[in-house]
């Protein structure tokens, strides 16, 4: 039992080597491509040019594998052609389309907001259009309130006018009476007046002719 131990720990040892060799890991997506002076390894390096950055190729050397390109910043050089892709590397997309997404959620965000406010407007307009209409139904109650009482006006106008015209009627009437009242009055005096003077004649007349009759007869006594 004592001889087996070493080779106990042993395999120990070793399952442990194995578990930390089996770790996981990832190749990194930065890396850099050599930009040279001429289409060989053997040219001198110009500068490091990192993975996504765009380049504009000038020309293609297909045998030797190598393009010609400059960069954004003006350095011309040589690159080998299978590092250069005909679009952006799927990080670059996916940054980009992370950053459109993150924008979109934005401005949906922005638009929930509009929304909300658009419909806080709506149910305002709502809200002042049913006053409105309140507003409308009390208006036209009181000018229907105010036709009647204008009709009623009218209609008093008008037998007042016909009332006036009445008045005006029977005024007339009552002065064409008081005229004549007074031409008859003015006739009746006249009449009791002749009527005065003929009396007064009538007794000057009796009153000269009565002592006359006397006269005769006593004249008519002493004959006989």
């Amino acid at each position: 039992m004592m001889k087996s131990t070493p080779h106990f720990v042993l395999i120990t040892l070793m399952f442990a080597a194995s578990a930390a060799v089996a770790a996981p890991a990832w190749v990194t997506d930065e890396f850099e491509v050599t930009l040279r002076s001429g289409p060989s390894t053997s040219n001198a390096i110009q500068l490091m040019v990192r993975s996504g950055m765009q380049l504009e190729v000038l020309e293609r050397d297909a045998d030797l594998g190598y393009s010609r390109v400059r960069t954004p910043g003006g350095t011309e050089g040589w690159v080998l052609t299978r590092y250069l892709m005909n679009e952006r590397s799927a990080r670059e997309q996916l940054e980009t389309l992370t950053s459109e997404l993150t924008n979109a959620n934005s401005r949906g965000s922005s638009l929930g907001s509009q929304l909300t406010a658009i419909k806080a407007e709506y149910d305002s307009a709502n809200s002042r259009i049913a006053t409105l209409e309140r507003d409308k139904a009390a208006v036209e109650k009181e000018l229907a309130d105010i036709r009647r009482t204008a009709a009623n006006v009218l209609g008093i106008n008008e037998q007042n006018r016909s009332l006036m015209d009445q008045l005006a009627t029977a005024q007339i009437r009552a002065d064409t009476l008081e005229q004549e009242n007074r031409q008859l009055s003015s006739q009746t005096t006249r009449y009791w007046f002749m009527s005065g003077g003929l009396l007064v004649v009538v007794g000057v007349i009796l009153g000269l002719w009565l002592p006359r009759i006397r006269w005769q007869r006593r004249s008519g006594y002493d004959r006989f």
